[in-house]
């Protein structure tokens, strides 16, 4: 009985103090979350820089503290890769060959990114349903592998899409067919691509054997992989040239293809969840200590 009373004074006071810290949490949600969405619009650019800033530095403490090798391994060969790829993408003149080899690397990630995530996700629900010990495998062990998968594949499909459209505004503007106003500072021949600036060989109504060509509502005309970088991977819904909308239901013939787009929204939501959701707590933590809350 003494002990009990003990702890019941030690602990007396103890529940107004948590209904504090979450009425602290839940305001301190609401207020970032206000701050954030007005920043975004207010000043798209310095919001997409600090974000991906944030994005890149954030997981990267948090796992070396973890030292966990395998994701700092591959964080360090994306690095690279991507630090080379923004080199290209920022140099003026612009090498012909620069823009085609961004939109590749990108789509590539992408994809990479995508299948990734895919296999996790299907590795988790299968160890959820237990399909694992029909193959002996532990089920910490599958869960583990199955969330470090999807783990992997949101974090680089996130990040790769921020260098895109940093890589796709700069060059686009750098190619001369684009600036900020709306009006395009170079003219437009029938046969050149407004994104890579090169000739289109294959014609709209010829299969190609490489890449098929895109015409858009417009009417201006651009190479497959181009085009699809520019909408998808570089988050672009309209007409590199002349700005008008881009209708991607009718670029996308293969209904498979059109998960890949509800799969970008995904992203921009697990974006906040990763580059500010960690900032947003530590300052919660902040605000408590200086109030003494514990």
């Amino acid at each position: 009985m003494m002990e009990h009373a003990r702890m019941h004074a030690k602990h007396k006071g103890h529940e107004a103090m948590h209904a504090e810290m979450v009425l602290i949490l839940i305001v301190t949600l609401v207020v970032a979350q206000l701050v954030l969405v007005q920043w975004k619009q207010r000043h798209p650019k310095s919001y997409n820089l600090v974000t991906l800033f944030q994005m890149w530095v954030v997981p990267l403490y948090f796992t070396t503290k973890l030292h966990w090798w395998r994701f700092l391994t591959t964080w360090f060969i994306f690095s690279v890769i991507t630090a080379y790829i923004s080199f290209r993408a920022t140099r003026k003149p612009l090498a012909c060959t620069t823009p085609r080899l961004v939109y590749k690397w990108f789509l590539l990630l992408y994809k990479i990114s995508y299948a990734t995530g895919i296999v996790g996700y299907t590795v988790v629900m299968f160890t959820l349903f237990g399909i694992n010990l029909i193959f002996r495998i532990k089920p910490e062990d599958a869960m583990d592998f199955g969330v470090s998968l999807l783990f992997y594949g949101l974090y680089y499909g996130v990040l790769g899409r921020d260098f895109a459209e940093m890589c796709a505004d700069f060059m686009a503007s750098t190619i001369g067919y684009y600036s900020a106003s709306g009006m395009p500072t170079k003219h437009l021949s029938d046969n050149i691509c407004a994104v890579c600036g090169q000739p289109i060989l294959v014609d709209v109504s010829e299969e190609g054997i490489i890449e098929n060509t895109y015409r858009l509502s417009c009417n201006h005309v651009f190479h497959e992989f181009c085009i699809r970088g520019w909408c998808i991977v570089g988050k672009k819904q309209m007409c590199p040239y002349c700005k008008e909308k881009v209708d991607l239901k009718r670029m996308f013939s293969n209904p498979w293809e059109r998960p890949h787009v509800m799969y970008g929204q995904l992203l921009d939501w697990l974006r906040y969840l990763v580059a500010w959701q960690p900032v947003i707590i530590g300052f919660v933590q902040g605000i408590n200590y200086v109030l003494g809350l514990e």
